[in-house]
Parts: structure tokens; C-alpha cells; sequence
């Protein structure tokens, strides 16, 4: 490499913009009376010069959920009752996906850009070797069902971006969060380019009775079984006891 060459690639590392960003929760757990849990996600934008070029700069906040096949039917009314008519098989969808932008998503990042780094909901689903040519419909079916269960999220504009250095924005997790590792991704953007990425992992898990009883039934599911036969008999036992003493 000429001298020429690598004074200005040490020129160009010391103009880059970075995020440095930071999580309020490092990780989650899951008891029997978990209602749901926020996550704040804040930060700075970190420079060595002035901010380059007139473009603004754009803040892209991603949470997504352990990744895992999903069958989507359509239904068609024959004969007056509503059947199964077709299905479709998404190889990867993940079961929570939140995005949250400084600016609308389609302002703040290019579809090249898009595509690279499967940032938007279409990009996080995967449906691949299908052949289909209607798959899209299938996919927009999936992620209307899931964004109004909450699990799937578009806050655009949700964001707050501060003298274009200091971000921060709130993500809510509903209840029904499948375990596993959530990866956390915050994105500068610049003319819809991608200039730093960050990305950290939200581990989730099942603690003390939950974990136990979940356990219980995937490694012993026949103690489960029994186990939740006995209780159910006791649990029966015990209510006609009770009737009994108020009728006497």
C-alpha cells in the first residue's frame, strides 16, 4: 500500500461516525408471573471531525427474536363453511422483531442497504426455494397477524435523537416471548448508506419454577405427566371437600 493511500484510509477511519450504546436490561427472565418487560436502548454518536456532508444522520434500533419455521394457511369459504384452500412454508421468521427509526424507515435507509443487512420486516422473513409467486402475500399475512399480537413492531419516528449526538428509544416485549437469544442491533445511517453498526445479544430465559416445570416436561415427560395427573386429582379432591363443608 503507497504512503499516499494509507494516510488517507487513516484519514477517512479517524472521520468515521461509531455508536456507542448501551441496553437498560442485559437480559431478561421469565417467571410464572411475567407480564411483559421494556427495554430502554440508548447511546452516542461518537466522531473524531464534523459531521460529514449535509445528509442527516438517521438512528435505526432493531430487537429480533429467535428465528423458527412457520406455516401460513389460507382460508377460502366453500359451500358456506371456511376451509383450508392453501399453505405456504416460511424457512425462518423471527417470533418478535421490532424496529424503531429516528426518520420513516423507507427516509433513513436505501433498499441496498436494506437487502445487506435485513433491517425491515420483509427482509427478516425468510422464505426461500418456494417457487411462489404469490409468497409475498403469504408474507404480508404473517406479519399483519404478528404485528397486531405485538410481536411484530414498526415505531417509526419512535427515536428520540438529541444535538444529532445522543439517542435513546423504548422497546416493549410482550409476555409471550419465546426463549432464547434477542439480538439488539443499532444503526447509523447517512443518505440511506449504513455508515457504523452495533449489535449485542439479550439472552431470555425461563427461571426458578418455570424453568423447572419446562424442563420437567421436555426432559421427563412422563413425570410431567403423572405429576400433573396427581395435581389435578388432589385440585378435585379438594374443591368437593370444600363444597361439602359449606353445604353442611
Amino acid at each position: 500500500m503507497s504512503l499516499c493511500a494509507l494516510v488517507a484510509l487513516l484519514a477517512g477511519s479517524a472521520q468515521a461516525e461509531r455508536v456507542v450504546a448501551g441496553l437498560s436490561q442485559e437480559a431478561i427472565a421469565i417467571t410464572t408471573n411475567f407480564a411483559g418487560s421494556e427495554i430502554l436502548i440508548y447511546g452516542a454518536v461518537q466522531r473524531a471531525a464534523p459531521p460529514p456532508g449535509s445528509a442527516p444522520l438517521e438512528v435505526i434500533v432493531t430487537v429480533q427474536g429467535p428465528s423458527q419455521p412457520v406455516t401460513i394457511r389460507r382460508k377460502e369459504r366453500r359451500f358456506g363453511i371456511w376451509v383450508n384452500a392453501d399453505a405456504s412454508l416460511i424457512d425462518a421468521a423471527p417470533s418478535f422483531y421490532a424496529v424503531s427509526t429516528t426518520a420513516p424507515l423507507a427516509q433513513a435507509l436505501s433498499q441496498t442497504e436494506d437487502l445487506r443487512h435485513r433491517i425491515t420486516l420483509d427482509q427478516a422473513i425468510r422464505a426461500v426455494g418456494t417457487g411462489r409467486v404469490d409468497q409475498p402475500l403469504f408474507n404480508a399475512a404473517l406479519i399483519r397477524i404478528r404485528s397486531q399480537d405485538g410481536a411484530y413492531q414498526l415505531n417509526e419516528g419512535a427515536v428520540r435523537f438529541r444535538e444529532d449526538t445522543l439517542f435513546d428509544t423504548a422497546i416493549r416485549l410482550p409476555a409471550n416471548l419465546t426463549e432464547g437469544d434477542y439480538l439488539t442491533r443499532i444503526i447509523l445511517t447517512r443518505g440511506g448508506a449504513v455508515v457504523d453498526l452495533h449489535e449485542q445479544i439479550i439472552p431470555v430465559r425461563k427461571v426458578g419454577l418455570e424453568r423447572w416445570i419446562y424442563t420437567l416436561a421436555h426432559e421427563r415427560p412422563l413425570i410431567y405427566g403423572i405429576l400433573s395427573l396427581v395435581i389435578a386429582i388432589a385440585a378435585g379432591w379438594m374443591a368437593s371437600a370444600v363444597f361439602r363443608y359449606i353445604r353442611s
